[in-house]
């Protein structure tokens, strides 16, 4: 029989055990809680490897490309017109914590800034804009044959899904965010469904076993309704047809290819899988490289590197669910396409667009790209306004730049 002692020091063992398996998770779950916090928020999303587990780097191109300065020749104008009145663009731009500006007329750098810290090689979290990047690679892999139609049902290719609330939706549907999941996406409200997934990775559950946990509760294709693990989905699918992981399939398709000329990462769960939804971390110059990609209809020198196609219908409305502007069947007043987001009209300007406030800002007609880093810690209580008065600021830079 074991003395008191005895099993006192294996009480102790156990609580010591448990200690170093669970201390580190709760510190991640903690720092997840203050990442927003307003006196933390801009250092954090420059270094979001230092708070949470980084993946394998995705590596500066060996050939970077570099742009036409033509900084000199160019001004930010003075204001811009929003809901019919006049406001201050460098007051804005310090309201909405704006971290990072490049303004691109096709090749032609036209404006570059860094403000709280950030510089050229800051690795800025892109959050939502990563969205945009993956739905490249899934262009990719349909003109590769590896996924036969964007019609296919995602459980033709993720067996395990099937009887969870994805078992048969179209990938086209999970593309244009009309899955019909059910899931609240809302920052400000603490037990929403994405904070909710925040806290659940934070503390070690696989990002594939969470998903498995969501319920649809509408047909899909029928509603838009913007679901961040929609396109984790996707990012799974990938992984399952190139038997490659996300990471390897950014650097070969697009970071190679183009130019880049920093390294970048994604943030990975447990499981070493990339937080595809919004865990790409990046410097300002190479977002802007891939808008100048979508800018040129997916052409880069001469090499196709995306489906021009594919570029053009990622920014289409094709369905009634999905056109911007007071839509009933919609959760949002802006449009969407192929992960990438319509804010309305002309309707040939779209959008990457991540919270708090990061865009990659593309206007076909004027030739123009806009990147912007931000860590605006109002965003969750001002969100629908932030976003608006961004596109408005937008468009008087890129008609700014449209004479160049």
């Amino acid at each position: 029989m074991m003395s008191l002692k005895t099993i006192l020091i294996l009480i102790g063992i156990v609580i010591v055990g448990l200690a170093l398996i669970y201390a580190p998770k709760a510190i991640r779950v903690n720092k997840m809680i203050h990442l927003y916090d307003k006196d933390k928020i801009a250092y954090n999303f420059i270094n979001m490897d230092k708070i949470f587990r980084a993946g394998t780097t995705i590596k500066a191109s060996a050939s970077p490309h570099s742009f036409q300065n033509m900084s000199d020749k160019f001004s930010l104008p003075t204001t811009f017109k929003h809901l019919g009145k006049d406001e201050n663009l460098e007051d804005a731009l310090e309201y909405y914590e704006t971290d990072g500006l490049i303004v691109l007329k096709n090749n032609n750098l036209l404006y570059e800034n860094y403000w709280h810290n950030n510089t050229q090689t800051s690795k800025h979290i892109s959050w939502s804009v990563a969205k945009s990047f993956l739905s490249a690679l899934i262009g990719i892999a349909v003109d590769q044959g590896l996924i036969e139609s964007i019609d296919d049902p995602v459980t033709k290719y993720l067996d395990d899904f099937k009887g969870t609330g994805y078992e048969g939706v179209p990938i086209k549907d999970l593309l244009q965010m009309s899955s019909g999941i059910k899931f609240n996406e809302d920052y400000a409200d603490y037990n929403s469904d994405i904070n909710r997934f925040g806290r659940t990775i934070s503390f070690g559950t696989p990002m594939r076993d969470f998903a498995k946990s969501l319920e649809n509760e509408k047909e899909p294709g029928t509603y838009h309704h913007y679901v961040s693990i929609d396109t984790q989905m996707l990012a799974m699918v990938l992984q399952q047809v190139t038997g490659k992981s996300v990471t390897e399939s950014l650097q070969e398709h697009i970071w190679n290819k183009i130019g880049m000329q920093d390294d970048a990462y994604y943030m990975v769960d447990d499981s070493g899988m990339e937080v595809a939804l919004g865990g790409l971390n990046a410097t300002l110059r190479d977002y802007a490289k891939f808008g100048l990609l979508y800018l040129n209809r997916g052409d880069w020198n001469g090499e196709q590197v995306v489906p021009a196609e594919w570029v053009d219908t990622s920014h289409k409305t094709d369905e009634d669910h999905l056109v911007p502007g007071d839509n009933p069947n919609s959760s949002s007043v802006w449009g969407y396409g192929y992960q990438w987001w319509v804010p309305g009209f002309p309707s040939t300007e779209y959008t990457a667009s991540g919270v708090y406030n990061q865009y990659i800002f593309i206007d076909p007609e004027n030739k123009v790209v806009i990147a912007k880093t931000s860590s605006n810690h109002r965003f969750t209580a001002e969100k629908e306004e932030s976003k608006a008065a961004h596109v408005s600021m937008f468009r008087a830079i890129s008609s700014a730049a449209a004479n160049l």
